[in-house]
């Protein structure tokens, strides 16, 4: 295999992966403070923690990148010169809170790193489970080295989908798609659910809205990389880097299946909705 473009920064983002993982694995069941971020969402003291250690290695790897991560925000950082370095890391220290704070063995640590204007390097570790996705923009998606691929089920109605379609009515459109599918499942981690897109756990990830560049970031790259098509909700490209808040939809799923999949939500009804 071809050596990446994106090696150092692939082997960076694993390592930092992988030790914000043995934090959240060390402190599961053991969280003492949970803070109501929204309507449904938490924040933990390990939220915290874990992006803390993310981003103090970032820096002190990569001083004049730029870092986007989910509870600070962004922190631009400049060159030598003052000038912008060009690439951003996007970083959820833990994507799948409120699964974490009541127990729930589902959720991940996202780190992807984004030059001129893509995502070059993702990884999403699992850190219960050890499962570590990984792919470069120049090469093929691994979960823990081995090269994986998206689904290659001829049938639509065989298909094992993640599913979240939100908004008022979601309910009774979900309904409506699941009946051309095996079944759906929502599982409460975006970012792990679209990896698992890479290795066909899931045929298909489909969500109208409610995601932000962090949860897609890692994830969408490796699902694409995988051989899965990924687009937003009309179709056009996933990664937009101008969208912010809750404001990004993705349909990832397999070349054949994919145009299929965005008529049905067509016909659904299905529009992008923000979740707030």
């Amino acid at each position: 295999m071809a050596t990446s473009r994106w090696a150092d920064e692939l082997a960076f983002a694993t390592d930092l992966a992988r030790r914000a993982g043995r934090l959240l694995s060390g402190s599961y069941e053991r969280v003492e403070r949970i803070r109501r971020k929204s309507l449904r969402d938490v924040v933990t003291e390990v939220d915290y923690a874990s992006e803390q250690l993310a981003l103090d290695g970032i820096r002190g790897r990569y001083p004049h990148d730029a870092i986007l991560a989910e509870e600070s925000g962004h922190h631009e950082r400049v060159g030598p010169r003052g000038e912008p370095s060009g690439r951003t890391w996007v970083v959820d220290p833990l994507d799948g809170t409120v699964n974490y704070a009541n127990g729930i063995p589902f959720f991940c640590v996202s780190v992807a790193m984004v030059e001129d204007g893509r995502p070059a390097v993702g990884v999403i570790l699992d850190p219960m489970r050890d499962d570590c996705y990984a792919a470069t923009a120049d090469g093929p998606a691994t979960l823990d080295g081995n090269r994986v691929a998206a689904s290659t089920k001829r049938e639509l109605g065989d298909f094992v989908v993640s599913l979240a379609i939100i908004g008022r009515g979601g309910i009774g459109r979900e309904r409506r798609i699941g009946r051309e599918i095996r079944i759906p499942r929502r599982m409460g981690s975006a970012a792990l659910a679209l990896a698992y897109v890479a290795g066909a756990r899931f045929d298909a990830f489909v969500q109208n809205g409610g995601l932000s560049l962090w949860d897609v970031a890692a994830a969408g790259l490796i699902a694409e990389r995988a051989g899965a098509t990924v687009t937003n909700l009309k179709g056009d490209p996933w990664w937009d880097p101008t969208r912010r808040g809750s404001t990004v939809s993705i349909v990832a799923a397999p070349r054949r299946h994919h145009g299929t999949l965005l008529q049905l939500l067509a016909a659904a009804g299905t529009t992008v909705r923000t979740r707030r």
